[in-house]
């Protein structure tokens, strides 16, 4: 029993499934974290640009961690489970066995990464066809994204991967399904990565212009028509043999997924700020923007009404807090860059190098933000999470070059608590996302932004826009004939 309460303690296990690594944590009810645990993952890079990991590798991780994080307490008294990962693209056969998405056959590797780019000619294609669903992705679809990726597999792995494959789940929703056996896929995911749209659904024409009308056809039962909120429980919890490979009770309550950032916002964008003195404690959770810092850098606002923002994913409705849109924001292997620089001369330089480059990282969180308020956002505080917030300069850069205040939170492992958040949801124990949100994420630190130094990065702000003008310009001057 914890402190002075009256009640049986009650848990909630979350599962975080990164880019290198496999992380659990247990967590109570008020969001403090009990015990955590990790497990390396395998990656594999066959050629230039083929990122492939194993499901049943990262299942296995799953039950390493989570197996440590419930040991010495009595399971019963865990309620519910949520997951989170990476929106990298699974591949299962009609009978739930892992299919090759690579040309060695090798079918172990059935996982496209989410940081994968063989697919560049098939986005360029999709993005030619400036159909209306892109208007949800800034404009323009990454490669990062599933759409590019399954016509790559069906073009390029036709015989031992396409006309075999039974099941394309996005990392977060195979979770999920190998949890309690049901293929329902959470909103986030479809809605983020795969142009379902919240209100309307798939939309057939886009399928049948990129030349992957196969899914129109079986009524989409291959990615997914099945389409769940994220926190909302799914069938009848933990299957009897998933509980025993992760070694908790059959039946625990187990969440709709969400993609590994937004489980971070959920983590840290709800948290009680009353008492420090904040402008956001008397204004909706809409002026909060969570920056999600690990190998990439993610932007998260929400609104109660969809906002486009060129550029800018989304509006997105419901993937991260049930009811709001959600625009999203990013900078891509900002983790990489601020701890993969060498040293070039001398210690000083290294300095000068890992201060500009950590600017520069700042900068472009401001340019986000001016390009979200341009088009109808309203923020006025940053929470941040992950690695890179655990860098006393990188938090102070950001305070000082947008000019407003940066919350972090008590738990450092905001995607943790997030995914814990869901767990908590699908039990019933929180009667919504946001009461669990409030309840769970907790204000650690909030810096301030120094204001002595407002006019110096100003300009250099000027000169950053500068820079990126001039780098459009010269890569318009390298596309042309």
């Amino acid at each position: 029993m914890s402190g002075g309460d009256q009640e049986p303690g009650r848990y909630y296990v979350g599962v975080d499934v990164g880019t290198g690594s496999v992380r659990a944590a247990l967590v109570d009810q008020r969001g403090v974290l009990l015990a955590f645990a990790d497990q390396p993952i395998n990656k594999w890079e066959p050629q230039f640009s083929h990122h492939e990991q194993s499901s049943e590798d990262i299942w296995a991780a799953c039950c390493v961690v989570t197996k440590k994080v419930v040991q010495g307490i009595d399971v019963n008294q865990v309620r519910g489970l949520g997951f989170d990962a990476t929106c990298s693209l699974v591949v299962l056969d009609k009978q739930f066995h892992p299919l090759p998405v690579n040309l060695e056959g090798d079918s172990r590797r059935n996982i496209i990464m989410w940081l994968d780019h063989r697919a560049v000619s098939q986005v360029h294609r999709i993005n030619e066809t400036q159909h209306s669903v892109l208007q949800y992705v800034g404009g323009v679809m990454s490669v990062e994204m599933q759409a590019p990726k399954l016509l790559w597999l069906k073009e390029n792995l036709r015989e031992t991967c396409w006309d075999k494959a039974g099941h394309f789940f996005d990392l977060p929703d195979f979770l999920s399904w190998k949890a309690t056996g049901v293929t329902a896929r959470s909103l986030c995911s479809l809605v983020c990565k795969w142009t379902y749209s919240a209100e309307k659904g798939w939309d057939d024409s886009f399928w049948k212009t990129i030349g992957l009308e196969d899914f129109v056809a079986d009524n989409y039962s291959k990615i997914g028509n099945q389409v769940l909120p994220p926190g909302a429980s799914l069938g009848n919890g933990l299957t009897p043999e998933a509980a025993k490979d992760l070694g908790l009770p059959a039946g625990v309550a187990v969440a709709a997924s969400l993609i590994d950032a937004h489980a971070g916002g959920l983590g840290v964008i709800g948290a009680d700020v009353r008492g420090h003195g904040l402008s956001c404690e008397g204004q909706p959770v809409t002026s909060r923007l969570a920056v999600i810092c690990g190998t990439s850098s993610c932007h998260m606002g929400i609104s109660r009404d969809p906002i486009f923002v060129p550029g800018v994913w989304g509006p997105y409705f419901s993937a991260m807090v049930p009811g709001f849109w959600l625009n999203e924001g990013g900078q891509s292997v900002t983790g990489k860059l601020v701890t993969g620089l060498k040293l070039s001369q001398d210690l000083d330089d290294l300095a000068i190098l890992y201060l500009a480059t950590v600017q520069a990282i700042a900068f472009g969180t401001r340019l986000i933000i001016e390009a979200m308020e341009a088009a109808g956002h309203s923020v006025s505080t940053l929470f941040l999470c992950g690695g890179l917030s655990k860098n006393p300069l990188f938090v102070q850069m950001h305070a000082d070059i947008t000019g407003m205040p940066v919350i972090l939170s008590q738990e450092v492992e905001s995607v943790l608590v997030g995914a814990a958040i869901l767990g908590a949801c699908a039990s019933g124990d929180f009667a919504s996302v946001q009461e669990a949100m409030a309840k769970m994420s907790k204000v650690g630190k909030v810096v301030f932004p120094r204001l002595e130094d407002k006019r110096y990065y100003d300009k250099k702000y000027k000169v950053f826009l500068k820079l990126v003008e001039h780098q459009k310009e010269y890569a318009a001057i390298m596309k042309g004939d």
